[in-house]
């Protein structure tokens, strides 16, 4: 193998491909990137059995042929290398790389031991690469992190029509995504639990084109696990792919948490609350709740670590008791972190929190204007922490 290629476009390429080797791959072999050059391009995979990601890139190949390496080093030494053309010239035993006066030497991995990566399946429907990228990044703020608890780790697609939803919880907080996307079929109904993290380095790598192309195995129905799902689309330097493995489990039932009916509406800036969140979180301790107060007209925020510190920061709302009458609650408690990353993502000037009962979940939707109706294709719970007293 033979090929030239421009270094930013080499090192984005192999950066992309190397992001989801294993860290302890369970076969050494895993570690690999694979290089095939061929006379339309270069393409560069890496496959850990779960998932798989392929790029092509444009090159100048004088020889065709195939290479495996050490993937993380590839990565490493394509971002040190000078900004020159990079020259890479590969046998059975080594690869070599030039790029100017700069020379590495690697040893080449048994091409004939890597695994073959799974093929996408036949697609299923396009979604518009930026409004899919922006969904992706509401939800999956809300998925959960611990892997013994894998069901809560992944996002639930679901698709009918042409309504693509994304769904994730981590039982503390919840976040629902409603979108228009174009299907192959208009009958397609179809559900997915795929791994958020994947899901999300995916959606942020593929905007460079108009849209990504979504492909969901038949067996994909969010709890047997036994489907693959693909997507394809454009990042910058060439054609992106990526397949996984749907996760097992049954996904929990909470759609209808996200209905219930509020007592109580607080309205504010997105950006004010946000500023004023942060910095009166700074002295919340650990696994303590940032307190909202609410007032006739005014939410005041409160915090503190025992009697070492304390903050509190007043700012106007619009507070609506749905029925009259009384406030049905005066305070209410968050996770001061749940509350910033729903509020980071809500890409709304002002929010609506929907209360209903004291240490009940809260509903927060975004709005346009502080006076408007919410908008109802994005919806994110919290569940209120118990306060002092």
């Amino acid at each position: 193998m033979k090929i030239r290629l421009e270094r930013d476009v080499l090192a984005e390429a192999v950066q992309w491909a190397a992001r989801s080797l294993p860290t302890r791959p369970s076969v050494p072999i895993l570690a690999g990137l694979l290089v095939r050059a061929h006379e339309s391009g270069v393409t560069l995979s890496s496959f850990d059995y779960e998932t798989s990601a392929r790029i092509e890139v444009a090159g100048q190949v004088s020889d065709d042929g195939t290479a495996l390496v050490s993937g993380r080093l590839l990565a490493d030494i394509c971002r040190s290398l000078p900004n020159r053309p990079v020259d890479i010239v590969s046998d059975d035993v080594r690869m070599e790389l030039t790029c100017g006066s700069a020379r590495f030497t690697l040893q080449a991995l048994p091409v004939a031991d890597y695994p073959s990566l799974p093929s996408v399946p036949e697609a299923t429907g396009t979604v518009a690469s930026s409004e899919f990228a922006q969904a992706v990044a509401q939800v999956v703020v809300a998925a959960g992190r611990d892997e013994l608890l894998p069901v809560f780790t992944g996002v639930r697609v679901e698709i009918e029509g042409d309504t693509l939803s994304l769904l994730a919880t981590d039982r503390y907080r919840m976040a629902l995504k409603e979108l228009t996307w174009n299907p192959n079929s208009t009958t397609v109904s179809a559900t997915a639990l795929v791994p958020a993290r994947v899901l999300s380095d995916t959606a942020k790598s593929m905007t460079a084109g108009e849209e990504v192309t979504i492909s969901l195995a038949s067996g994909g129905n969010g709890g047997a696990g036994d489907g693959i799902i693909g997507f394809v689309g454009t990042g910058p330097g060439g054609r992106r792919q990526t397949t996984t493995r749907l996760l097992d489990g049954e996904f929990p039932k909470v759609r209808h948490i996200m209905n219930t009916q509020s007592a109580l509406n607080v309205r504010t800036s997105t950006t004010e609350l946000i500023a004023a969140a942060r910095r009166v979180a700074l002295v919340a301790e650990r696994n303590t709740s940032l307190r909202m107060t609410i007032g006739d007209g005014v939410i005041t925020l409160e915090a503190a670590t025992g009697d070492q510190a304390q903050a509190t920061e007043a700012m106007e709302a619009t507070v609506e008791v749905v029925d009259g009458g009384a406030l049905p609650m005066t305070a209410a408690g968050f996770n001061p972190g749940y509350l910033l990353d729903a509020l980071g993502v809500l890409d709304a000037p002002f929010v609506n929190f929907a209360f209903t009962a004291p240490g009940k979940p809260c509903l927060l939707t975004p709005l346009a204007e502080l006076d408007g109706d919410p908008v109802g294709d994005y919806r994110h719970v919290i569940m209120l922490m118990r306060l002092p007293g």
